[in-house]
């Protein structure tokens, strides 16, 4: 398949581009409508295009033989690929006609449009960006805070409306409750209530041991009174036990005595009974003697009954002793019978033998007559056979002297032919390598140029290296210069906290001293004992002041 001329000069299957940038973007004059005009002659190639092309010198120009005289012959380019070798004309005009000239002006702008970033201008642009937003947002900030103030003036130099003055009066309160409940949560007041919810406990306690100590002595009093009470519960229980005892003793001797009459009819129960039973068993044994006497009548029957069924089983016997010995006659009339079927049989046999044997020799003869007969057949057929055989190998040889002619012809013409394929392939290994030399030479200029671009790729890539190291330090020093500015302002930023803190934390000391004051106050006119108001008002006041 033939090539372009710029795959013969050189790019290998391995080539690709350099991604130069991600997206493109092509000017629109690029375009625009096309000036017409006439290009300038071409000029004769150079002595290097002609190496690198192969434009056509004294050998390279195409020679037509009808070409006019006056005519100037055109340039061309010729082309070498694998299997194929063209010669190309330079066209001396524009053969499209859609060609424009931009001005130099318009050329450098396409040219500075172009230009691709690289990370570090991109990275240099984004933080440029980011200072941008930065000080906008801080010229925004300031000129709220202006605004704030100016409104906070504004609204103290006018009146209060009632809305605005019941609201204040609503947020005021809701400060106040928010301080007070923030202020019960701190340590301080947390311990100050734990020590006053103590002593109300104690006073609780106090009161509730009191209270037990009257329930205990209502109760033994109550135990006391419900003692007699049971006392004499059980004086009256006393006397209805007695009083049951003597009913069940009473209870006692009428049942002896209902048990001694049901005895005694018992006893006759039983002596009735008893002369029953008696009667039963003389009944009882006067029919067994009835039944013993029927049976002794049944046996003499049956006896009677055996001795006829007895004498008809010795008749039977005898019947069948006198069949038996008609069955044995009647055997041996058979076996007489067999005796002379069998001897007739042998008879007949030893006949049929003799003529067997008769059939049998004359077959024999037969067969003999018959062998000599085919035997005489036979010589006359393998003379037949003998002439054939001679007949078809004399027809054998003379095909095989034909076929040895014919293939002694094709082998003269197969040499023939070998012989212009030698030259033919003599001719076309010569024209291969014409164009092997060609293509070699075309390879050597490919990969000088590629040497020589890479040579000059690799000292940019050294000149980019040395100029990102160089940036790279200028950041490190102004990251240092940066953060050593940071840790002054934040030594400062720590001085003013501690220093705020301080203040805080003795507004906060007098804070909680006004409230132990006022809790001890409050719990005075809560009704608690003194005692326990002392004992409260003592352990607040040694509580050490914590300082957060």
């Amino acid at each position: 398949m033939p090539q372009s001329a710029m795959s013969a000069c050189g790019r290998g299957p391995g080539f690709r581009y350099r991604t130069r940038a991600l997206t493109s973007q092509v000017d629109e004059l690029l375009f625009g409508s096309p000036k017409k005009m006439l290009l300038p002659e071409q000029p004769a190639c150079e002595p290097q295009e002609r190496n690198r092309w192969g434009c056509s010198g004294p050998r390279g120009l195409s020679k037509s033989a009808n070409a006019h005289p006056k005519k100037p012959k055109p340039e061309t380019v010729r082309i070498i690929t694998k299997d194929l070798i063209r010669d190309l004309k330079i066209p001396s005009q524009d053969p499209s006609g859609l060609s424009i000239i931009l001005p130099k002006s318009e050329t450098n702008r396409i040219v500075a449009l172009s230009h691709v970033r690289t990370v570090e201008e991109r990275g240099a642009e984004v933080q440029v960006k980011h200072k941008d937003r930065k000080v906008a947002m801080e010229a925004a900030e300031e000129r709220k805070a202006k605004m704030r103030q100016a409104d906070v003036v504004r609204k103290k130099n006018q009146g209060l409306s009632d809305l605005e003055a019941e609201a204040q009066e609503k947020a005021q309160y809701l400060l106040e409750t928010a301080n007070r409940m923030r202020i019960e949560q701190e340590d301080e007041v947390k311990k100050i209530n734990e020590v006053i919810r103590s002593a109300q406990c104690h006073a609780v306690q106090d009161a509730q041991i009191l209270e037990k100590r009257q329930i205990l002595a209502e109760l033994q009093e109550e135990e006391q009174r419900l003692d007699a009470m049971m006392e004499v519960d059980r004086r009256r229980a006393l006397e209805a036990q007695e009083q049951i005892e003597q009913l069940h003793k009473q209870n006692k001797i009428q049942g002896k005595m209902r048990i001694q009459e049901q005895i005694e009819e018992r006893m006759e129960e039983r002596q009735l009974q008893e002369e029953i039973k008696q009667q039963e068993r003389q009944k009882l044994l006067e029919n067994l003697e009835k039944i013993r006497q029927d049976e002794y009548k049944a046996l003499l029957r049956k006896k009677e009954e055996q001795r006829k069924l007895h004498l008809e089983v010795l008749k039977m016997n005898e019947e069948i002793q006198r069949a038996k010995e008609r069955k044995k006659e009647g055997e041996k009339l058979a076996d007489i019978r067999i005796m002379e079927y069998t001897t007739k049989k042998m008879e007949q046999e030893a006949e049929f033998e003799m003529e067997q044997k008769q059939m049998k020799r004359d077959r024999e003869i037969e067969v003999a007559r018959m062998r000599s007969l085919q035997e005489r057949d036979t010589d006359y057929k393998a003379d037949q056979d003998e002439l054939r055989a001679r007949r078809n190998q004399e027809a054998a040889e003379r095909e095989w002297r034909r076929k040895e002619r014919e293939q002694a012809k094709r082998k003269a013409e197969e040499e023939g032919r070998l012989k212009a394929a030698r030259l033919e392939q003599v001719t076309y290994k010569e024209h291969l390598l014409s164009i092997e030399a060609g293509r070699e030479r075309a390879e050597f200029e490919r990969v000088l140029r590629a040497q020589k671009e890479e040579i000059v790729r690799e000292k940019e890539r050294e000149e980019r290296q040395r100029q990102r190291v160089l940036r790279h330090a200028d950041g490190v020093r102004q990251q240092m210069r940066e953060r050593q500015t940071q840790a002054v302002e934040q030594r400062r930023a720590e001085l003013q906290e501690h220093e705020r803190l301080l203040d805080e934390a003795r507004s906060r000391r007098t804070r909680l001293n006004e409230i132990k004051v006022k809790k001890l106050t409050e719990l005075k006119l809560a009704g608690l004992p003194e005692k326990y108001c002392n004992e409260v008002e003592r352990k607040v006041l040694i509580l050490p002041a914590l300082v957060q």
